[in-house]
C-alpha cells in the first residue's frame, strides 16, 4: 500500500542542461514575533501534485512514452494522470506543452519511514519553450548551479528540495555502482547522505530506526591535518534494527570500507541494537558515543573501546567533515552531527519525523537543556533536519520553533492543572492529555514529570504542590469479588502517606457501593468485568489493573500485599533496584490443576510451575 505523486522534469528547449524548478510554499506563520522571526530559506524544487485514484480504470488523452512498462506494477490508468499534468503545468504558469513529448523517467519508491503510508513518486519528462515569461516562484536551474547549492552550503543561502535530488541530480552525477548494498527502499538527500528505515524496537506510532550512512565514491584529502576525532572512509549513524534485519545490516557493513566510523546519538535500544553486528564484521571500527551513553550500553552490544565525544569534535569521512553538537535534553548523553558541506543536521531523537519527542526521564532527560538544545540548532540554521524516526524535514526553523511553542504551551497547562488542584501524576496527564490517545499518556506522563522540574527550578510551582510526593508513588492492586473485607486495615496502612501511593480497585460489576470521600479507595475503581477464580478472566482482570496503574509514569514500583507498617516497605521498594519472583510446583488444584493440556509438549506438567512477581 502506497500513495502516488506526479513530478514533472520540465526541460528547457534552449538548453537541454537546465529544468524548472518552483519555490516550495512554507509552513504557516506562527504570528509570534519571536516564532516568526526564525525563517528559513527559499526552497526550490520540481512541481508535482499528488495522485489522486480514479473510481475505475480510464484512458489518457496524454501519451505518455514508456509509461506501459510500469505495468502490472503501477497501473497508472486507475490514477488521474491527464489532470494531475494540467495541475503541475497551472502551477508554472505554462498552459501548452507538446503532448507528443511527454516521457515516463521513472517510479521512485519511498522508504518506509511511517508513521503513514509510503508515497511513491512518478516522474514525467516533458519540454517547454524556454522564451516563455515565467511568474516569480519559478526559474530555470542549470544542474551545476544546483549542485552548487547542494554541495556548498552557506546558512540561509536558497536550497534545492529532495524531488530534485532524487528525481534527477543524484542520476547524473553518480556512479553505476550502488553506494550501499541493500534490498530495502532507501533515500539519498541531501547528496551524500544516504537513509535507510530498518525495523527496529521503537515507540509507536514509528516502527523503524533510520540508519544513516555516508559512504563517498571517490575519497578525497580536502580535511588536510586537520584534528580530527576521527578518521575514516564510511560513515554509520545509529545501528538500531530488530534481530530480524541483523542479516540486512550485515550485507550492508560489510559491504562498506573497513576504515568505518560509528557514531550513536543515544544509548536507547532502538539506536544501538545492531552495534554488535558492527563488532563482529568489522572490530577495528571506531565507535563515537558521549560518556553518558556509553555507561548505558551493554557489553553484549559493544565489549570493545570506543571514543568519547562532548560536542565540538569533528570527524572526517572521505574527506567529507562532519561535526558533534552536545544537545542534551532527550537523554543526559544525547549529541547531534552537522554535516558540513550540505549543512543538514542529524538531530536524533531530539525530532521526530511526526508528532513531538519524549524526554527519557529515566537518562538524565532535562526540560531546560531541551529548551537549550533546540535554541542551538536554531542558531545553525540548517538547511534539513534528519530525524532518526520519520522524514526529512525541508523546515527545521519552523520545526524548531514548532517544538518550542507546544512545549511552552504544555507546561501553561501543566502549571494551570497545579494551581486548580492537580496532586498527582496520573491527574495531571488526564487534564492536560483528555484530547490524546490514552494509549500515549505513559510517553507523556515522563513529559510532564520533567515539565514540573522544569517549573519547580523556575520558582513557578505554588507552595503547596510537593514535587516529592508528585514524582514517587506506590501502586496497590485491591482485585475482589464485591465488598473490600479488609478495607479498615488498608485505610490504617496508608493513612498520613498521602500522595506517595496509587491505588486501583477492581471489583465485581454488580457491587455498587460507593466508600465516603475521605476512603483511599474513593473513585479508585477502574472499569471491571466478572471474575472467576482459575480462570483466564482473573488474568484478564490483573491486566486490567496493570494497564490502569501504567498509565500513570509515576508508578515506579509495583506492590500487592505487605504485612509490614506502609513506611517500611515504602523505603525498601522505592530504595531496592531488584525485583522479587517466586515460582514453586502446586499439585493442588491452583497450581497443577490449572495446567492445560493444549501446552503439551511444548510444556510438560513437569514443567508447570505457580508463579509470582514483586
Amino acid at each position: 500500500m502506497a500513495t502516488y505523486n506526479l513530478a514533472l522534469i520540465l526541460k528547457n528547449c534552449l538548453n537541454e542542461n537546465e529544468f524548472l524548478l518552483v519555490k516550495q510554499t512554507p509552513p504557516p506563520k506562527f504570528f509570534d514575533e519571536e516564532y516568526d522571526s526564525f525563517v528559513d530559506s527559499d526552497l526550490w524544487d520540481l512541481p508535482s501534485t499528488k495522485l489522486n485514484v480514479l473510481d475505475g480504470e480510464l484512458e489518457t488523452g496524454i501519451a505518455i512514452e514508456g509509461v506501459e512498462s510500469l505495468l502490472p506494477k503501477f497501473n497508472f490508468r486507475k490514477y488521474d494522470i491527464e489532470p494531475a499534468i494540467s495541475r503541475v503545468l497551472e502551477q508554472v504558469g505554462i498552459k501548452a506543452v507538446d503532448k507528443r513529448d511527454w516521457r515516463f523517467f521513472k517510479l521512485v519508491e519511498e522508504a518506509e519511514f511511517g508513521p503513514g503510508l509510503p508515497v511513491h513518486t512518478l516522474f514525467v519528462m516533458g519540454f517547454a519553450s524556454g522564451n516563455e515569461s515565467l511568474p516569480e516562484l519559478c526559474k530555470w536551474m542549470h544542474i551545476q548551479s544546483c549542485l552548487n547549492w547542494l554541495l556548498d552550503v552557506k546558512p540561509s543561502s536558497d536550497r534545492v528540495g529532495p524531488l530534485a535530488v532524487i528525481g534527477v541530480i543524484n542520476d547524473l552525477v553518480q556512479s553505476p555502482e550502488p553506494k550501499v548494498h541493500t534490498t530495502l527502499n532507501h533515500q539519498e538527500y541531501p547528496p551524500g547522505v544516504i537513509i535507510v528505515p530498518m525495523k527496529s524496537r521503537t515507540a509507536k506510532p514509528f516502527h523503524t530506526t533510520n540508519l544513516i550512512i555516508f559512504a563517498p565514491q571517490s575519497v578525497s584529502a580536502e580535511c588536510g591535518d586537520y584534528g580530527f576525532v576521527a578518521r575514516g572512509d564510511a560513515l554509520i549513524v545509529d545501528p538500531g534494527c530488530l534481530a530480524d534485519f541483523h542479516g540486512e545490516l550485515l550485507k550492508i557493513v560489510s559491504a562498506l570500507s573497513r576504515k568505518l566510523v560509528v557514531f550513536v546519538t543515544h544509548h536507547h535500544h532502538d539506536h544501538v541494537d545492531g552495534l554488535s553486528i558492527i563488532q563482529r564484521c568489522n572490530p577495528d571500527a571506531t565507535l563515537l558515543a558521549h560518556k553518558n551513553t556509553m555507561r548505558r550500553i551493554g557489553k553484549e552490544d559493544w565489549s570493545l573501546g570506543y571514543t568519547s565525544v562532548s560536542g565540538g569534535e569533528e570527524i572526517c569521512i572521505g574527506g567529507q567533515r562532519l561535526k558533534v553538537i552536545f544537545a542534551p535534553g532527550h537523554t543526559d548523553g544525547h549529541v547531534a552531527l552537522l554535516h558540513i558541506s550540505t549543512h543538514s543536521l542529524i538531530v536524533g531523537d531530539h525530532c521526530v519525523g511526526q508528532g513531538s519527542a519524549v524526554l527519557d526521564v529515566t537518562s538524565g532527560g532535562n526540560m531546560a537543556d531541551y529548551f537549550q538544545s533546540t535554541y542551538k540548532f536554531i542558531e545553525l540554521a540548517p538547511h534539513a533536519l534528519i530525524p532518526m524516526h520519520g522524514r526529512v524535514n525541508l523546515w527545521p526553523k519552523h520545526m524548531l520553533c514548532a517544538y518550542l511553542k507546544n512545549r511552552r504551551s504544555r507546561e501553561a497547562a501543566i502549571l494551570k492543572a497545579i494551581e486548580n488542584g492537580a496532586k498527582t501524576l496520573i491527574d495531571i496527564v488526564a487534564s492536560v492529555y483528555c484530547d490524546v490517545d490514552r494509549r500515549a499518556w505513559i510517553a507523556a506522563a515522563s513529559n510532564v514529570r520533567l515539565h514540573a522540574d522544569h517549573l519547580a527550578r523556575q520558582n513557578k510551582l505554588p507552595k503547596d504542590f510537593s514535587l516529592d510526593n508528585f514524582s514517587c508513588s506506590v501502586v496497590t492492586f485491591v482485585d475482589d469479588f464485591g465488598r473490600l473485607p479488609l478495607a479498615q486495615l488498608w485505610e490504617k496502612f496508608f493513612k498520613g502517606h498521602e500522595g506517595l501511593y496509587s491505588i486501583y480497585v477492581h471489583t465485581s460489576p454488580e457491587f455498587t457501593e460507593v466508600p465516603p470521600e475521605s476512603s483511599v479507595f474513593y473513585n479508585r475503581r477502574i472499569p471491571s468485568k466478572p471474575v472467576e477464580w482459575g480462570r483466564a478472566t482473573m488474568v484478564d482482570a490483573e491486566r486490567r489493573l496493570l494497564a490502569n496503574a501504567l498509565l500513570d509514569f509515576s508508578n515506579e514500583r509495583f506492590v500487592l500485599l505487605s504485612i509490614l507498617n506502609f513506611t517500611t516497605i515504602y523505603k525498601y521498594l522505592i530504595n531496592s533496584k531488584q525485583s522479587f519472583i517466586g515460582s514453586f510446583d502446586d499439585p493442588r488444584h491452583n497450581g497443577r490443576g490449572r495446567y492445560n493440556k493444549l501446552l503439551w509438549p511444548t510444556v510438560n506438567l513437569s514443567d508447570w510451575r505457580k508463579g509470582s512477581v514483586v
